[in-house]
Order: C-alpha cells, then structure tokens, then sequence
C-alpha cells in the first residue's frame, strides 16, 4: 500500500512561498515522536493569483463521487462514523463550540473587505472557482492516497475539491484549521445540501478552531456538518489575527498529531495482540448487560472518595451476580459461554479480587444505539443499589462510551440533551428532573407483570417479543438485565398492548411519563441526527390517547371531579398530548388510526370515525367544567 501524500491548501494571501507551515509543522510532528515531512511526499499548489481574477473561462471540474442510496448510504455513513470515532478517541473530546451573537455579521462584513477579496472572488465567481480547482486537480496524481489539509478559505476548498477528486484517490483523512465553514456565506454551491452526508471517498474529517480566531467565529464546523467533530485548541500567539495563521494551528500538538495518525500511523510501537480462535456470538441480554456494565465501570472512574468506594463495591457485587446469571443461562441453554463473559468474571468470595472491566463497548449503528442509549441514561445500572451520582459525571461517562463505540463524543451529549428535552415538553414547569430515576424500568417491568406480557404481544420492540419472554423468565423483570429489556421494548413502542396497560387505572401516572418520556427521547434524538422516526412511537401515543379519553368517558360520567382516578387520568392525558405536540412542533405528526402512514389521500375508515367522537366527546385539557353527559342518546 502506497504512503499518503500530503496536500495542503493555503487561504488568502501569498500562499505562503517560504513553506513555513510545513517546517513547523514537521517540528511539531517530531516533537511528538513521528516522522518529519522530509519523509513524505508534500504537495503544496499556490494559487494565490487565481484567487485574484479568471485569465480564461474554464468549466468547473466535474463531480466524481456520487453519493449512495438505501443500505449503501447506511453502510458508509455506519463505517465513516466508526472511523471518525477512532480518531476522536485518540485525540480527545471535541469541542464544536457555540458560537457568540453577532459572529456572523462580524464575518460577513469581513469578506466585503479589500484583505479578503480573494475569498469573496472564489465564493462568487464561477470562473475563480474553476480555475483554482483546476490548478489544485493539476498538481495531483490519479489515484492514490492523500490527507487533504485545508486553512481558512483553504478548508472551503478542500470541503468543495473532496467530490471532484479522480476516481482513485482516496482520502485517508481531511483536517481543517481555522475554517468559516459554519457560516452560511461560504457555503459556495450549497456544500450543506451536497455534504448532507460523508463522501464514499473520505476516511473521516476533523476541524481545529481557536476561541480567539475571528475567522471561526469561536466555533467549529459540525453545526453546518453534523458528520465531522470539531475540537478546540488554545494557540500561543498574542493576538487575534495571529492566532488564526496556520503556523500557530500547526504548533500544536493535537493538530499534529490528526495529521501525523493520517501520514504515519500510529506511532505507538507497541503491537496489538490479536485474539486467537473463533468467538461464539452474544446474545441480546448479553450485549445490553455488557454495555450497562462498560458504562458503569466509566462512571465509577469520574467518582471520587467515598462515593467512588461506595459504586466500587456496589458495582462488584451487581457484576459478579450479573456474570453468574449469564453463566446459568448459558449452562441451561447448553451454549459455550462466549469469551466476551468469561474475561469479566471474578472470585466475589475474595474481598482482593478486582472486578475486570468489560471490553471497550462494540460499535453500533446510531439508529441501532438510540434505543438503549436512551435506557441507560434513565435507568440505575447498580440496581438494587442506589447512589446518586451528579448529572455531568454521567454524561461524561456516556461521552466516552459513544466514542468507543465509534459514535462520536457528541452522540453522548445530544442523548443527555433529547432526554432534557423530553422531560421539559412534558414537565409543564417541574423541571428537567421530575421523573424519578429508574421510574422507567421499574414501571416498565410492572406494566408487563401487571398486563401478562401483553404490553410486548404483537411488537417487535428491541428484540422481540419472544426474547423479551425468555429473558423475563430468566432474569425476572425486576432485575437488571430484565429490567434494561423491557424498557428498551417499551422504548420502542412495544406492542398493541401497551397503550391498554397505560390507560389501565392500575398503573400509575408517573408509569406512564416515565415510558412516555423515553418514547419522546428517542424520537428527539433521532431528529437530531437525521435518523429515520420510529412509526410505532408516533401511533402508540396516537391509540394510548384514546384508550386514555374513553377510560376517562367510562369513569367521568358518575365519579367525583376530584377523584384520585380521574385526576390520574387528567395527568396521563396531559403528558400524551405535550408528547404529541412536541413530535409535531419537530415535523413528526402523528398518524391517525385507520390511515395509511404512506397514503396521504387515505379514505376515512371506521376507527378514524371512533377517533373522532372519542375527541369530540371529550375535550382537549378537558378542565374542571368539561364534563360530557349523554341525555337521550344524544351530545
């Protein structure tokens, strides 16, 4: 396999004839242990004068890499974001930044200036544009392998170059330093609408921002492409304008080594030992169970004293019995007991004996990691013990947790910020907290007992209903394991039961909002990140509403106002209809029974017609003085 080339995109100005960058760049990079760039192979275009004005028409290079569709797409965006992980995992938590007001103005007035015409040529002139792309394209082979970096207009550059490279290029990595791209006036050809997801060609692409650079505007770029992570780093220079010149970006360690990773490789001379032997499989509860442990052992990490003590020992015992569980059912089952198992397990009867952490959490799709993600966050994963551990250390654990898994850092914050959300829409002013912790398993649990599994019939939830049912039997829907599955599969709606056993007045309110406010989460994190809605989600609320209204037309009609059963009937009305509002406030409308969810010119059908006397009959709120009698047959 060939060696990469560097190819490295100067912004403004000169271009930079002396090639500084690329000696401090090379200081940098031995500092840290890699080679320098005498050993690799630069290619560095000036086109400085391009910038300035077309000598002749020329067409705009053609673009080469046309995106996927379906699985395809899926498969690359999966593979990019595991990529992307990796690297984020070895350089350390991004940082996309949130901007400050203003920071847009500020640099829009500063592309009107005579300093950046040079810019405002390559963003408005289709015959700039053509001819610095095409003296970039000249200088480069046909095939092969680049790290594309780019600086300041140089990373628009490269963000516009990377669909109209040949064919057999493939580029092993992109870094941006100091880039505009987050602003909406250097989206030349509408780069947002043609970057909606990552080129087949790019192996993953990571941006560098300095707070005091005013060309980034103390922000990344991953608000305008939410694929790629940002990361802040804090330059030496003394003043702004300093700060944003690529030989500062360049001093930096971080940024040297995203660059040297992509050139060289590890420089880690250590050699990875590779399992020998074929693996059999985990199972679901195995998988869940393993990934609840994993981000137990990170949480236990960010504690300190007699906490940290306290988790330690709690998290010991919940493993040890967690291990010997997975064991006896694969002993009853007569399966071997995958690798995965054995290697966590430990002798509980030696008070030295270290729980072994779990293996690094294996990848995930992010529509295959909303689910018990989603779980996680609201569930207490030392169950039967409980400890309260602050918000942020949580949410630091599952940071790290999504980049091991190749999701990226910020996956992690956007599931803390969905379930904020989600309780907020619901909470009417509660707060972000109102909803006990673990409410979810534990309701969840109960709803299926109380409903003899009919809250899971006839829904494929997580796993299944069949699992579900094996697991249940094996683990008891109180305990962890059991408890983690039976949320995940209300989660996802589960079955035609579920909206029965909720509108039931044997369960409680609070039963309801808890599995509510995790159907909610997991549709706001999947708006987030641009995944496909959950159909069940939207129709479960949709028929739970209604069992909901005609359970309160059944007891309204002879019980007290201020009966218990009404006023719980009152707060599961109101939590469904803020959920239902909320998915259609994010473009999320929630179908109406009876219809086609495909078929906008759908005949109205019996069911529908139920639906609406049922709304009719009851009004939306329906306050101390909205009581319906029937007289006569008769509204």
């Amino acid at each position: 396999m060939s060696k990469p080339i560097l190819v490295f995109l100067h912004g403004v100005g000169t271009g930079d004839p002396e090639g500084r960058w690329k000696e401090r760049l090379s200081e940098t990079l031995l500092r840290l242990g890699y080679p320098d760039l005498d050993s690799a192979r630069v290619i560095a275009p000036r086109y400085a004068h391009a910038l300035k004005g077309a000598d002749e028409k020329e067409p705009l290079p053609p673009v080469t890499g046309r995106q996927p569709a379906g699985e395809a797409a899926r498969k690359n965006r999966r593979d990019f974001e595991r990529r992307v992980g990796a690297v984020e995992f070895r350089l350390g938590r991004p940082d996309r930044g949130e901007g400050y007001i203003g920071g847009d103005v500020v640099v829009d007035r500063a592309v009107a200036t005579p300093f950046f015409a040079q810019a405002r040529n390559y963003l408005t002139d289709d015959m700039v544009r053509a001819q610095v792309l095409n003296r970039i394209l000249s200088k480069l082979p046909d095939s092969g392998r680049i790290v594309l970096v780019g600086h300041s207009l140089g990373s628009v550059i490269a963000a516009d170059l990377v669909r109209r490279l040949p064919e057999g290029i493939e580029v092993v990595g992109m870094v941006t330093i100091g880039s505009p791209l987050a602003s909406e006036s250097f989206g030349v050809d509408n780069l947002r609408d043609t970057l909606r997801e990552p080129p087949t060609n790019l192996a993953w692409w990571v941006s560098f921002w300095d707070w005091r650079d005013p060309v980034s505007a103390r922000r990344g770029v991953s608000s305008a492409f939410p694929w790629m992570i940002d990361f802040q780093v804090r330059t030496r220079a003394l003043s702004p304008a300093a700060t944003h010149q690529a030989i500062e970006y360049f001093t930096h360690d971080v940024v040297a080594e995203a660059i040297g990773f992509a050139l060289f490789g590890s420089r880690s001379k250590e050699v990875a030992q590779v399992e020998k032997g074929v693996d059999v499989p985990l199972d679901t509860a195995e998988n869940f169970a393993l990934l609840a442990l994993r981000y137990a052992h990170l949480i236990k990490q960010r504690l300190e004293g007699d906490q940290q003590d306290r988790y330690a020992g709690a998290l010991r015992n919940v493993q040890a019995n967690i291990v010997a569980l997975l064991k006896e059912q694969r002993h009853t089952t007569g399966r071997p007991l995958p690798t995965a198992v054995a290697e966590i397990a430990f002798d509980l009867s030696d008070p030295g004996a270290i729980a072994p952490q779990p293996r690094p959490a294996r990848h995930l799709a992010k529509d295959e990691a909303v689910v018990p993600l989603t779980v996680l966050i609201a569930e207490n994963v030392i169950l039967p013990y409980e400890i309260n551990v602050a918000a942020d250390k949580k949410q630091s654990a599952m940071t790290e947790l999504t980049a091991e898994m190749g999701l990226g850092g910020v996956f992690g914050t956007d599931v803390f910020d969905a379930a904020k959300r989600a309780q907020n829409a619901l909470g009417a002013g509660r707060g972000v907290n109102w909803l006990k912790w673990g409410a979810l398993g534990a309701g969840a649990a109960a709803l299926v007992v109380a409903t003899g599994g009919l809250a899971l019939a006839a829904g494929a939830g997580l796993v299944g209903a069949a699992a579900i049912t094996s697991a249940l039997a094996a683990f008891g829907p109180g305990g962890m394991i059991g408890g983690l599955l039976t949320a995940g599969t209300l989660v996802t709606a589960g079955g035609g039961g579920i909206a029965f056993g909720l509108a039931s007045p044997g369960t409680p309110a609070e039963t309801l909002e808890a599995v509510v406010s995790g159907q909610l989460t997991a549709e706001i994190l999947r708006k987030k990140h641009n995944l496909e809605s959950d159909p069940a989600v939207r129709r479960n609320l949709v028929e739970m509403e209604m069992e909901l209204r005609r359970e309160h037309e059944r007891l309204d009609e002879f019980s007290d106002p201020s009966a218990t059963s009404i006023k719980e009937l009152k707060r599961k009305v109101e939590a469904v209809e803020r959920a239902l509002a909320h998915l259609t406030a994010l473009g999320v409308a929630p179908p109406v029974p009876g219809e086609d969810a495909h078929d906008t010119d759908a005949t109205p059908r019996e069911p529908r017609s139920r639906w609406r006397q049922v709304r009719e009959r009851i009004p939306v709120g329906f306050g101390d003085q909205a009581k319906v009698r029937r007289s006569g047959g008769t509204e």
